[in-house]
């Protein structure tokens, strides 16, 4: 098994340190090559009837101009939970968020980290009390009403001047399959997810969260834990949300 994994730079390093330190939580990631996925299942003996299933709908222009904005707006069913939504903005700087929705318990702030690379979001998070997502997709319900007014006014403060949410096009679904299992040898929980695209392309991805004052050792941990295991550490990583983004607009010609 090859680890060729990209390394942060000295001046990336010092950034990464930054961001943690006012960060309230750090995810670790790694995507595993689809040439290598039922290996990795296989080796961690992942079992699929123990996943959640989940659908995944991203809000957006066919041009994505909320992306090139670092707003990510997406609404979420999830089996036996009930449906969920959120407002990300990414890259953030931590110190710069207002303090009142800094203060906000649905507001997190993560910095996530893949071999080569790391970003810190700001996510606003809402539920909804009862199911509206499938119905707001297929056009029987506003699309704005998926969302917290805190949400609306997050939105607002960061997306492109005049266009609102019920201005979006609906760029979904994506069926992902969530599995959380914790390795005996590990001792701390990890998270598989395998999200199928609608043209038949697939990434999974393995992460763990860890709190702020503890990242280099999970990493170091979680890594040798996969490794011992045979799993690829070496191939190019992929992000979700930028595969899904990327294959709609490709889909709706745009972007």
């Amino acid at each position: 098994m090859a680890d060729t994994a990209p390394q942060l730079s000295g001046d990336d390093l010092v950034r990464a340190l930054a961001l943690i330190a006012e960060a309230d939580s750090v995810e670790l990631k790694l995507t595993i090559p689809d040439s290598e996925r039922r290996s990795a299942v296989k080796a961690l003996d992942l079992d699929p009837l123990d996943a959640q299933i989940r659908q995944v709908f991203f809000l957006d222009t066919p041009d994505l101009d909320l992306d090139r904005q670092g707003v990510v707006v997406r609404a979420r069913r999830v089996q036996g939970r009930g449906d969920d939504t959120v407002v990300k903005l990414r890259p953030v700087v931590p110190s710069e968020l207002p303090d009142e929705l800094r203060r906000s318990p649905a507001m997190v702030v993560e910095v996530d980290a893949m071999p080569g690379g790391f970003v810190c979001s700001g996510s606003l998070k809402g539920s909804l009390s009862e199911p509206a997502v499938k119905r707001a997709v297929a056009g029987g319900h506003p699309l704005r009403k998926l969302f917290s007014k805190a949400q609306r006014r997050f939105y607002a403060d960061h997306a492109p001047d005049g266009l609102g949410i019920d201005d979006l096009t609906v760029l979904g679904p994506i069926t992902v399959m969530k599995l959380k299992f914790e390795p005996a040898s590990l001792g701390r929980r990890l998270v598989a997810e395998l999200w199928m695209y609608p043209d038949g392309s697939r990434i999974l991805e393995l992460s763990t969260k860890c709190s702020t004052t503890e990242p280099f050792q999970v990493a170091a941990e979680t890594r040798a834990f996969l490794a011992g295991r045979g799993v690829d550490l070496g191939g190019e990583q992929q992000t979700k949300t930028r595969t899904a983004l990327e294959l709609f607009a490709r889909e709706l010609g745009g972007a």
